[in-house]
This record gives structure tokens, sequence and C-alpha cells, in this order.
């Protein structure tokens, strides 16, 4: 990863689920460009206008982690190309709000900002997709509530 990070490539291979199930979640070097790509052209830029620390809750997924936590067959941390992040330093509407015009005002590329609910445990965070499983950038924006 470039010069200036705030992101290390470990925040987006852990995972309680593939440590508590043992699943092997290590990437092939193809899947650590993507993660690169991902934090040079989105995620550090975007944190580095917030001037706050980002946490990656998830990041690269092997298939069988990606099953075993729900994620879709054809999701972009599959490939290393999606994240899902939290501010703990501000609120999440303030966090939310940031990134989407930042985003929209950068004219930063990306294929989904999805701005995830879980309904059950309240949780909420902001998945960051750069490209999708077809290597597109759709620059959809989106709000879904689990």
């Amino acid at each position: 990863m470039g010069k200036l990070r705030h992101f290390e490539l470990s925040e987006f291979l852990k995972s309680d689920v593939a440590k508590s199930r043992n699943i092997d979640n290590t990437p092939t070097f193809e899947i650590v460009e993507h993660i690169e790509e991902l934090v040079d052209n989105f995620l550090e830029p975007m944190r580095n206008a917030l001037g706050l620390p980002v946490v990656v809750s998830s990041g690269y997924r092997c298939k069988k982690l990606n099953t075993a936590v729900g994620g879709v067959y054809n999701s972009a941390h599959l490939t290393g190309y999606a994240a899902d992040i939290t501010c703990p330093y501000t609120t999440f509407a303030k966090f939310k709000t940031f990134v989407v015009d930042w985003a929209k005002k950068t004219g930063a590329k990306f294929d989904q900002i999805i701005l995830e609910t879980e309904a059950k445990s309240g949780k909420r965070w902001i998945h960051v997709g750069y490209k999708d499983s077809l290597g597109r950038q759709r620059g959809q924006i989106l709000n879904i509530d689990k």
C-alpha cells in the first residue's frame, strides 16, 4: 500500500467468524492488489479528508467465510474490492453524510456505497465496494436495513 497509510492489510483479513470456525481467510496476491486499489483510490483519500480514524469491520472474505456470515454470492468482499467501515469518533449520521458528500464532491470512483443497519443488533456501517465482481464501478448509493 502507498506511502501515508492509515490502514493495515490485517484489518481487511481479520474475522471473528473465521477464527471461531477455523476458516482460512488467507488472500491471494491478486486479492491483496485489489485491497490496495480500494485503499489507494477510495478509503485513504476519504479518510484523509475526514481527518478521523476509520475502522474496517469486514474486508476480504474467502467463499467459505462469506457463506458463513451470510454474504451475497457475488459480494465484492470475495474479490477484495469491498470493506465495511465505521467511524467511532463521530455519529453514524455525520459519518454517512460525510462519506456520501465526499464521494459526490470529489467524483471518487466506486461501485457501491451501502448504508447498512442491522435491525436486530442496531449495528450500522457503510459498505464501500470499489468494483463489483465484473470489475464495474456503478456509483450506486443505497440504504439497506437487514
